[in-house]
């Protein structure tokens, strides 16, 4: 297979399935909270002490792709900061029938998005006010400086990437297109991320080789989410995407 972004040669042998744990002797479902790209999310219960957590199951699955294996690494080594999402493991549960289902067991984040705050708000004439947005963009923009302290490009910020919980706290989710920069390598240039948020040297990568960025690029799109937030949506979003990304570079 092809590296991750160019990260690391892929190797299947990093997550092998057959070596974690079955969920179900752990964790049971309680009910579907999200669908997300890969398959569903549900809120799951520890069978031992009771606590709830959020797991993204995905199925089938026989194998590691280079998206899963970028966010475990980086749950597994980052998520020990109040403003990114904590992690509580990896599972596999073997279905002879349906095929595989790699579990990743998440902190529960029960206020959901803040897409979801915004949009829920302005569905009854209402908006965000400044001090909440403030509060909201703080805690993302301290998650992010966890990230970028550790050599870590998010790629992807934006509202539907940003968690409440039901205690106040914000946190950073969604790691799969995240890329780490090393010593010999300060600088991307592969162009990812959601189109409206998009920095413009994170879309010239696409259409021209020698450019590159850096960690500025999720500073750029937290500013558009920050408009997000006030305004409901960000900046182009009655343009079709492909015609956004031409339009945002100018």
């Amino acid at each position: 297979r092809k590296p991750l972004y160019g990260l690391f040669p892929y190797n299947s042998s990093m997550i092998g399935l057959e070596a974690l744990a079955d969920p179900t002797d752990t964790w049971e479902i309680i009910e579907t909270i999200g669908k997300g790209t890969y398959g569903k999310v549900y809120k799951v219960t520890n069978k031992k002490d009771g606590n709830h957590a959020a797991v993204k199951v995905l199925d089938p699955i026989n194998d590691v792709d280079e998206e899963i294996e970028a966010e475990y690494s980086i749950l597994q080594s980052l998520a020990n900061h109040p403003n990114v999402v904590k992690f509580y493991g990896m599972f596999y549960k073997i279905d002879q029938y349906s095929g595989g289902q790699l579990w990743l067991v998440l902190e529960l984040c029960n206020g959901g998005s803040v897409t979801d705050l915004v949009k829920g708000l302005l569905k009854h004439g209402e908006r965000l006010n400044e001090a909440v947005i403030s509060y909201i963009l703080y805690g993302a923009l301290l998650g992010l400086q966890h990230l970028h302290n550790n050599r870590i490009i998010h790629r992807d910020v934006k509202g539907n990437n940003i968690l409440l919980t039901t205690e106040g706290g914000v946190k950073l989710v969604d790691f799969g297109v995240s890329a780490k920069l090393t010593s010999a390598r300060l600088h991307r240039n592969t162009s990812v991320g959601t189109p409206f948020w998009m920095a413009p040297e994170v879309i010239a990568c696409e259409q021209q080789y020698d450019y590159s960025y850096d960690a500025r690029c999720d500073v750029w799109s937290l500013g558009i989410t920050a408009i997000e937030l006030g305004d409901g949506e960000p900046p182009l979003s009655d343009m079709h995407p492909v015609k956004a990304l031409f339009k945002i570079p100018r």
